[in-house]
């Protein structure tokens, strides 16, 4: 009868329920999905487009070096074989370039001699091939036969396929296909020979060609023994062979460097020695006339860049896992379109001779080949394409096209080339690819070859054996540890609401109890700092109302992910016990998650632990990576295992674990969470990943950071990303690598007590800049993914807005400057850190420095413009407020500095705003826009508004572009004035409060007090039903609790103090006197008890080496630092001199910038550069622009550094379109919030559901395929992560 009680609604008459956005809302899905099909067909065009390019073009060239040939005369043959020459060799000097890049930038091994000596003669060999099938024997050939003979150069491809599949002794399904493709090649060579030999088999010269022209196919043929080599050493027991696929591996850059130089000089020497032997002369090369030269040049530059761009396509195509519909499929098609190109025209002209001549005399293609094609005069004007197609028939001249046999020979040939280059190559239809694979794990060897563009990508491509065991083992990935860590203090509800409901989203995609993939499981913590607070009469402090708050929502969230029908009336289900714990920094509370993974809430109580987010973080990595990572392989080393063993495991597993971080307030969905994930997957020098951020709220404030966000991101972090590494990868939401955050020097130095002033700005400010300058150090790359969205509260007042960038600046300022102080050692660590990158960073450091001047020179140009006054003038004018301004931080409080700074913000802006529309109506006055500042304000919303439409989800911000423009004055000027004089103050500054006041004590009439002593008895009597170890365990951790209390009290929140010299009290707590008395019904975890009617939370008790772990941790790292009055005072003026010093420094430096600029003004009709105004004619208009050397030098460097963002974001956008598509074509359809009755008359219904609060809502899964299913290759040819 109870357990009936229990299933029926508590309320039946609150049946209204408000129900949170669970939904991705914020993803335009359709948009995405049109964008992706879009993407796929562009890139399969390309592909076929620029492969159909660069074979025409080459083959072109062919011809043109054929002797006979009219628009090239035979004289000037020299000039098309030296442009073959230089498409063999292109590659070869682009890897060659690339290769001394890295040099200068990565640390390059030495091969070991026998290795180098193997490589290069097998380079040797299939260079050699290249040129003399190319060079030598190709331009004695038919058009034809130059098109098909390209498709046969895999004969030793598809043999060493053979070898590497019997050689690894087992059974495979695409070892018949290698053989009959061997077959279909060889046999294609027999008929090519027969052709040509028995057609006059007293020629010696072509049956010399003939042998040529076989012989360089097999030497060509050798170019991608890599690929299968390196199969062949994983199944042999030879040391050679193991140690030579070792050097090719780690000594990769120095080889390719070796390899580059001989085949450069192979081809060279092919070509040298081949033109005097023919009785050419290479003095004709200089001797060219217009008109074939700039043919060639048009042939050679579109082979040139066809070839490029077709290869960066093509591992575009493979990483967006389009391998089958954008790759293989355009590439086959390619060599057969190219035959029709030169086939077609051919025929369509000879069959129009014929139609002409019909009736008056007998017409075959030889009698056409003599009057036609050899006949004819070639004109020096008017169009090419007809000369083209008579010297494409001039090559079939030789074979008569009226013969059956012939064409049959023809054709056979072709057929049995292009079927075996199918068959070779039929194993890539069904290659195992990830997501984004690398291109060093896609193709072998980093060149391609441009005179075969087709056959070297499909043979370059990575060759697997494909057996069952093999393919199952492809198919599973190491499963991932992901640990999602949220720091939490006073984030409001709404907020708190936010990460909940990401986190239960976490958990419905990737189910424990029904897992669909098992790419990675998680683990969600909560880290509640200052959860406790003291309560009058209570024998221990009680959670807080933010901690209370934090448990009612995950309550109702719980209830939203549990599953629910519509039926009105039917039984509901509670929501299943959890689990409560009293620990030695506070309380814990373990949620187990609807879908069976764990959220585990850490309450800490500031009075026995260190607070604030870095120690909150400090906390969770030690716990995480220490006590539960590393513990584990002790223990066993401690049983007797193999330490060797043990430590490639602990390795493995450290580079397996990531940790998410996020903020309270922060929302994201399951897709952003697996973006990060594949960029740690796939690069394992990538320590840390970050997403798009996305500021959140409404107001002037919140539209300010939208648009400057926005800015940030698309231009700044991309440029980070693509030249160097991203420098800070924010604590809202990101994803590191357990191996990099234990590695030296990290996690070991971010737990060091700042002790030094400037420790305190870097450490304190922003911890998680200081975290990335960490693995910057140590080497690790920290990269940013546009397409991982988050979602956070940005401060929406302007003083939350100026103390949250007060402590950002001066911390941002000393990270760089760290980094720079010591770019030596961070360039020979960190390959993606390179010098070149390092001074980009100084130019923006200094470009940060100088900004106040850079505004004050902006506003005196803007003064002068609106008065029309002389320069020097105005800029006295535009210094002097905010000279007034900094004189007043100097004295003022801070909360006064910030008041008088809105009032001068918003007066700066109508000034702003005034500039702008007086700029534009100056253009149309004037009828011009090349003046200075309207061609920079024309080119800098040019750049804004391209740079928009490439975010077109985000185009929408650039209507806040207008707040973000006129409140530079007071972001770039007085917010830097602000942050440099209050640098002394280290307060957090965001999410402040007062302390509550405390409510007057009530007496306790005599009924209340009877009732509260029973109370107490009820809960010592269910306390006693504990087993006596457990309950001892909790008496000594409680009494291990109250030890440091006594020492070490709450931090007093911090109020507006008269002075602006504020040290953080996170070090430093004074002591008070807690009264204790034993109260069993008064306690934390009684009270939360009660307080969750709907969620039963059982007590249970902490392991006592867990306990042990996080009293030595508290000890060592994370107690409390007593209070020090002395020591406080004395940071107090270290951090008053530091600031004195480094704001002396810093506006002494824009001082000087500003003193040489009045200097130039008042002297500007002699130093000063007179720039012309012309109007949209681009007539003069008589008037000048003056402008003086230090402005117009800051200027181009401005916009130096837009452009080079600029480029940056272009290339950035490729490469995120190229993940997002490659996710949404593998990763199983997004999980949608819908609602589905489950319940069915007549049948029993056994799904939960809160008591208290039924929300209406479900999660549908779309995940249909069984987990092998899951894993099968899909129509693009690879196979889902």
């Amino acid at each position: 009868m109870e357990e009936e009680d229990k299933d029926m609604p508590k309320r039946p008459w609150d049946t209204c329920r408000e129900i949170p956005v669970i939904d991705d809302e914020q993803t335009p899905w359709k948009m995405l999905k049109l964008l992706k099909f879009i993407s796929l067909i562009v890139v399969a065009i390309f592909v076929f487009g620029l492969a159909l390019c660069s074979k025409t073009s080459f083959l072109l060239l062919i011809t043109f070096a054929n002797e006979g040939t009219k628009i090239l005369p035979d004289e000037q043959r020299p000039v098309a074989l030296l442009c073959i020459g230089c498409t063999l060799i292109t590659s070869s000097v682009l890897l060659l370039l690339k290769s001394f890049w890295k040099l200068c930038y990565k640390s390059s091994k030495f091969p070991r001699k026998s290795t180098a000596a193997l490589i290069l003669f097998m380079e040797f060999l299939a260079s050699a091939g290249a040129a003399i099938l190319t060079i030598v024997a190709m331009p004695h050939f038919d058009i034809v036969t130059n098109i098909t003979i390209l498709n046969g150069v895999g004969i030793f491809s598809v043999l060493l396929q053979v070898v590497a599949q019997c050689y690894a002794k087992e059974r495979n399904r695409f070892l018949v296909p290698s053989i009959t493709a061997f077959v279909f090649i060889l046999l294609g060579y027999i008929l090519f020979a027969a052709l040509y030999i028995i057609k006059d088999p007293t020629n010696t010269k072509m049956a010399i060609w003939v042998g040529l022209a076989v012989g360089g196919s097999f030497l060509l043929s050798l170019n991608w023994w890599e690929n299968y080599f390196r199969l062949i050493c994983e199944s042999s027991d030879s040391i050679f062979l193991k140690n030579v696929c070792r050097d090719m591996k780690h000594c990769g850059n120095t080889l390719h460097i070796l390899s580059s130089l001989l085949r450069i000089g192979v081809t060279a020497g092919v070509l040298g020695a081949y033109v005097p032997l023919d009785q050419m002369d290479w003095e004709i090369v200089t001797n060219i006339p217009r008109r074939e030269t700039r043919i060639i040049a048009i042939t050679v530059g579109v082979q040139l860049i066809s070839s490029a761009l077709c290869h960066w396509f093509s591992v575009i195509a493979c990483k967006m896992h389009a391998m089958r519909r954008c790759f293989i499929l355009p590439l086959y098609l390619a060599s057969l379109a190219v035959m029709a190109l030169f086939v077609i025209p051919v025929i369509v002209s000879y069959q129009e001779y014929r139609i002409r001549l019909n009736g008056t005399a007998s017409v075959n293609f030889t009698g056409y080949c003599n009057t036609v094609v050899d006949g004819r005069n070639v004109s020096l004007a008017g169009n090419v394409f007809p000369d083209l197609v008579l010297d494409v028939t001039h090559t079939l001249c030789f074979l008569d096209m009226s013969r059956l046999f012939d064409i049959g020979m023809l054709t056979g040939m072709a057929v049995s080339w292009w079927l075996g280059l199918l068959l070779g190559t039929l194993h890539l239809w069904y290659l195992n690819l990830y997501r984004i694979q690398r291109t060093q794990d896609l193709f072998i060897r980093r060149l391609y070859e441009g005179a075969l563009i087709e056959q070297s990508l499909l043979f370059n491509t990575r060759f697997d054996i494909q057996t069952g065991l093999r393919l199952r083992k492809a198919r599973k990935f190491e499963t991932l540890m992901v640990y999602l860590c949220s720091t939490m203090w006073h984030e409001t509800p709404e907020e708190m609401m936010n990460i909940i409901i990401s986190i239960f989203r976490l958990d419905k995609y990737r189910s424990k109890n029904h897992p669909k993939v098992n790419d990675f499981v998680f683990e969600g913590h909560i880290y509640f700092d200052d959860a406790f607070e003291d309560v009058e009469g209570s024998q221990e402090r009680h959670l807080n109302q933010y901690a209370e708050t934090l448990v009612e929502i995950i309550k109702d969230v719980y209830g939203v992910f549990m599953s629910l029908d519509e039926k009105l009336f039917r039984k509901k289900h509670q929501i299943p016990d959890q689990k409560i714990i009293r620990t030695p920094y506070g309380g814990r509370l373990i949620i187990t998650m609807p879908e069976g993974n764990s959220l585990i809430v850490h309450l800490k109580d500031k009075n026995i632990i260190r607070h604030k987010k870095r120690w909150s973080q400090v906390m969770y990595l030690y716990y995480l990576l220490g006590w539960k990572l590393m513990s584990k392989y002790y223990v066993r080393w401690n049983h007797g295992e193999d330490e060797k063993a043990l430590k490639a495991e602990i390795q493995k597993e450290k580079h397996n674990t990531y940790i998410l971080v996020s903020d309270g307030d922060t929302d994201f969905q399951p897709a952003s969470v697996m973006l990060l994930i594949d960029r740690l997957r796939m690069y394992p020098k990538v320590g840390a990943a970050c997403g798009r951020i996305h500021p959140t709220g409404s107001g002037p404030a919140v539209w300010f950071q939208k648009f400057e966000y926005a800015i940030s991101h698309w231009l700044q972090k991309t440029a980070e990303h693509v030249f160097g590494c991203v420098l800070c990868s924010p604590g809202c939401f990101s994803l590191f690598r357990a191996e990099a955050l234990m590695d030296d020097n990290v996690m070991k130095t971010y737990s060091s007590p700042s002790v030094q002033a400037s420790h305190y700005v870097q450490y304190d400010q922003g911890e998680d800049r200081w975290l990335c300058t960490l693995l910057l150090k140590q080497g690790w790359r920290v990269e940013y993914n546009a397409a991982s969205d988050a979602y956070t509260n940005a401060p929406m007042d302007f003083k939350e807005l100026y103390n949250q960038r007060r402590r950002w600046g001066p911390s941002t300022l000393a990270n760089i400057a760290d980094l720079l102080g010591s770019s030596t050692s961070v360039s020979m660590k960190n390959s993606s850190m390179s010098k070149a990158y390092m001074f980009y960073q100084l130019f923006t450091l200094i470009s940060v420095i100088m900004s106040p001047a850079t505004i004050c020179l902006l506003i005196a140009s803007n003064l002068r413009f609106i008065l029309d006054i002389n320069g020097s003038g105005a800029l006295v004018l535009a210094v002097i407020p905010p000279a007034i301004y900094l004189g007043l931080c100097f004295k003022l409080k801070a909360d006064t500095q910030i008041t008088v700074a809105a009032v001068m913000s918003v007066i700066y802006a109508f000034l702003m705003l005034v500039v702008i529309m007086s700029i534009i109506g100056a253009m149309v006055q004037d009828q011009t826009i090349l003046t200075p500042s309207s061609i920079f304000i024309v080119s800098m919303a040019i750049i804004y508004i391209i740079t928009a439409a490439m975010h077109p989800q985000e185009f929408s911000l650039l209507f806040y572009s207008l707040m973000y423009i006129i409140s530079i004055p007071s972001a770039y000027l007085l917010l830097i004035i602000y942050s440099m004089v209050n640098m002394n103050n280290v307060s957090w500054g965001t999410r402040e409060t007062k302390a509550a006041t405390e409510a007057p004590v009530t007496p306790q009439t005599t009924s209340q007090k009877a009732k509260n002593a029973f109370q107490r008895f009820l809960s010592w009597a269910k306390c006693c039903k504990g087993s006596s170890k457990s309950y001892k365990a909790g008496q000594a951790s409680r009494s291990k609790i109250s030890e440091p209390a006594e020492a070490a009290v709450p931090e007093p929140e911090p109020e507006p103090e008269p002075q602006n010299t504020i040290v953080e009290d996170a070090m430093f707590s004074e002591p008070e006197q807690v009264q204790r008395f034993d109260d069993s019904a008064h306690n934390w975890v009684t009270n939360l008890q009660n307080m969750s009617r709907d969620m039963e939370l059982e007590e249970v008790y902490l392991d006592e080496d867990e306990e042990h772990f996080w009293t030595e941790l508290q000890e060592k790292y994370l107690k409390p630092l007593p209070y020090d009055e002395k020591r406080l005072k004395k940071t107090a003026n270290e951090l008053k001199d530091l600031r004195n010093k480094i704001t002396f420094v810093f506006f002494f430096a824009n001082l000087l910038w500003l003193v040489a600029a009045f200097t130039l003004q008042t002297f500007e009709s002699n130093l000063s550069i007179q720039i012309p105004i012309v109007d949209h004619n681009l007539e003069f208009t008589g008037r000048n622009i003056v402008i003086d050397p230090i402005a117009l030098l800051f200027i181009l460097g401005f916009a130096l550094s837009v452009v080079i963002q600029f480029l940056a974001m272009l290339y950035h956008r490729i490469i995120t379109l190229v993940h997002y598509v490659a996710f949404l074509d593998t990763e199983p359809k997004e999980l949608k919030m819908k609602i589905e009755p489950k319940y069915k008359p007549g049948k029993k219904d056994d799904s939960a559901s809160n008591a208290d609060s039924s929300y209406s809502s479900e999660f549908s899964s779309e995940f249909d395929e069984s987990e092998d299913e899951l894993y099968t290759t899909g129509s693009d040819g690879g196979t889902s992560v």
